[in-house]
């Protein structure tokens, strides 16, 4: 940092960090590197034809509309199939209550930019994604962290955490990235009883409800919450009016280079959001809303969320049995229901960060846990592991040298 400029940056630059995550994509460029780190899609599942025709069909036909300015709130049409989409999980909202945005994570920006003065305390799981924390060290937040086990956030723990006042709770209930957990419908209940008992807003990050393999669909806290306000007889002006601020995004299901995503809030927070959003880059590309619209109108999406699910589900398995047969004993995993990723624990005296570099000499990479904890020191014997962006092959050879790099290392300090 040149001595010109290094005076000149602003104090929240000091709270902010490059992405781990980001900075071990770069690893990826190595042909012969197995990666289990970036939470990649599988590449081959795009729909190129897909999108290459509905691209052509909305140049030649509206083409003056799509290469214009929009509004803020998004693609009217794209804003109502969303609606439409989210009542099968039991969110009944309007189109008002719906804003388009530069995938979810310019959703987070945006919340902290609306919720979040500095020394805000926002409560999270531990660990947790890592995006959110980048998104609100800009904002200078501070963390309440409550542990989370293999069914997610410990919620006996949740109401020790709220006395200590947190401007809103952040939760991602379903295949939670990055430990693939998934909250029982009784720790989803008690987080809502929680809420309004305190009068702490929940923002729900949702990016891969959508993505379950196995077990049954449970309903997300948005419709809890409302079905706890009609239980409660609390006085409300319909739907949307409660606790919740819902996320959810096409990049998991659809293709994450389009960066669409969307906030699902009370028309009041949307209108805020808005406003916040017109600063930044006035409305999301309208060219990439109007293509999404035309890729999912006539219900492809069902068809093509229906073929993720048994490749994902398949590549699961695959990583699952290979470390059954792989890892050393000492180590546990979790088993996720769907989503992209499972969470690894070592033995606690093994580093993962300091392992990284020796696993990607053995051409494997993953994410080292530390990087998902808000407090240094903290989870350096995990790992998180993507499993939706390699082959089954590439699994299995990939966690076997994971496997054999960890007996070599447990053979040595022995």
């Amino acid at each position: 940092m040149t001595t010109l400029w290094k005076n000149r940056y602003a104090q929240r630059l000091q709270r902010m960090g490059r992405s781990v995550i980001r900075e071990l994509l770069k690893y990826t460029e190595q042909p012969d590197l197995i990666s289990f780190a970036g939470g990649l899609p599988a590449p081959e599942l795009f729909p190129i034809e897909r999108a290459r025709e509905a691209a052509a069909r909305i140049l030649t036909t509206n083409g003056v509309h799509a290469l214009q300015y929009g509004p803020t709130e998004g693609y009217v049409p794209l804003r109502e199939y969303i609606v439409q989409r989210m009542c099968r999980y039991g969110i009944h909202a309007k189109a008002e209550n719906v804003l388009i945005t530069n995938g979810s994570q310019q959703a987070l920006d945006l919340i902290g930019k609306l919720l979040l003065n500095p020394g805000d305390r926002v409560l999270v799981e531990e660990p947790t994604y890592l995006g959110a924390l980048q998104a609100w060290n800009a904002y200078q937040a501070e963390y309440l962290p409550v542990p989370g086990d293999d069914d997610g956030l410990r919620v006996e723990l949740l109401e020790a955490t709220l006395r200590h006042g947190p401007k809103f709770m952040y939760v991602l209930p379903n295949f939670q990235n990055p430990g693939g957990t998934t909250l029982p419908i009784e720790r989803r209940l008690e987080i809502v009883r929680l809420s309004h008992k305190y009068g702490i807003p929940i923002v729900e990050d949702d990016p891969y409800g959508a993505l379950r393999f196995e077990g049954e669909h449970l309903p997300p806290l948005v419709a809890l919450d409302s079905d706890f306000q009609t239980r409660a007889g609390l006085e409300s002006h319909g739907y949307m009016e409660g606790n919740v601020i819902y996320l959810g995004t096409f990049s998991k299901t659809l293709a994450p280079g389009l960066r669409l995503g969307w906030v699902v809030a009370p028309v009041e927070v949307v209108e805020q959001l808005v406003m916040a959003k017109q600063g930044v880059d006035l409305h999301t590309s309208t060219f990439n809303q109007m293509l999404a619209w035309e890729m999912v109108k006539d219900g492809f999406m069902d068809e093509h969320i229906r073929v993720i699910r048994r490749v994902y589900g398949e590549r699961r398995n695959v990583m699952l049995a290979a470390l059954e047969r792989y890892f050393p004993e000492g180590c546990s995993w979790t088993r996720p229901e769907g989503g992209l990723f499972l969470w690894t624990r070592v033995p606690e005296w093994i580093d993962t960060a300091e392992l990284l570099k020796e696993a990607v000499k053995h051409k494997v990479a993953y994410v080292p846990g530390f990087a998902f904890y808000t407090e240094p020191g903290r989870g350096r014997n995990t790992m998180r592991l993507n499993f939706s962006n390699a082959r089954p092959a590439q699994i299995e050879e990939g966690i076997r040298r994971l496997g054999e790099l960890l007996k070599q290392v447990i053979a040595a300090r022995r």
